[in-house]
């Protein structure tokens, strides 16, 4: 069976950290793959709200899921803290994919990567509707790579 492949970005716009509960971990002893959607969904709501908004109202707009990719690097474990990186890539008129990293704080290692599909919806006809160009732009500002300046020469 073909195996998913998906590239990460070099940049995240933003970060996160979870940790894993016993409520998390599954019969097996590790994360189970329906908690791991869980964790991303929660830093997903925290990556709407460092941008100053709310999943039900995002520039007037609701978002829901519309796909999910998730390509497993390792197993994490019940009280291991994930640090989840986030950054939109792939804009289309009515969304973007939510593009992830998720790895364990202490050892640095790769646990999961992936994206979510984020379409925006019209809150009264629960009909697609254009992203709007302000949340477009705040967006797009999230997914580019800050560029270092030099620090100001010092005084004489």
């Amino acid at each position: 069976m073909a195996r998913i492949v998906f590239d990460i970005p070099a940049h995240f716009g933003f970060a996160t950290e979870v940790q894993v509960y016993i409520s998390h971990v599954n019969q097996g002893g590790h994360l189970d793959n329906a908690q791991l959607l869980s964790l991303v969904s929660e830093a997903r709501v925290r990556f709407f709200h460092a941008l100053g908004w709310r999943e039900g109202h995002v520039g007037g707009a609701a978002i829901v899921v519309g796909d999910m990719l998730a390509q497993y690097k390792s197993e994490a474990f019940h009280g291991e803290t994930l640090r989840v990186q986030m950054t939109p890539a792939e804009f289309n008129r009515y969304g973007f994919d939510l593009v992830f990293c998720m790895t364990e704080t202490v050892s640095g290692r790769e646990v999961a990567r992936g994206k979510t599909g984020i379409v925006f919806i019209d809150r009264e006809s629960r009909r697609v509707t254009p992203i709007a160009a302000d949340v477009l732009a705040r967006l797009q500002q999230c997914s580019q790579p800050q560029v270092p300046t030099d620090p100001p020469p010092a005084a004489a």
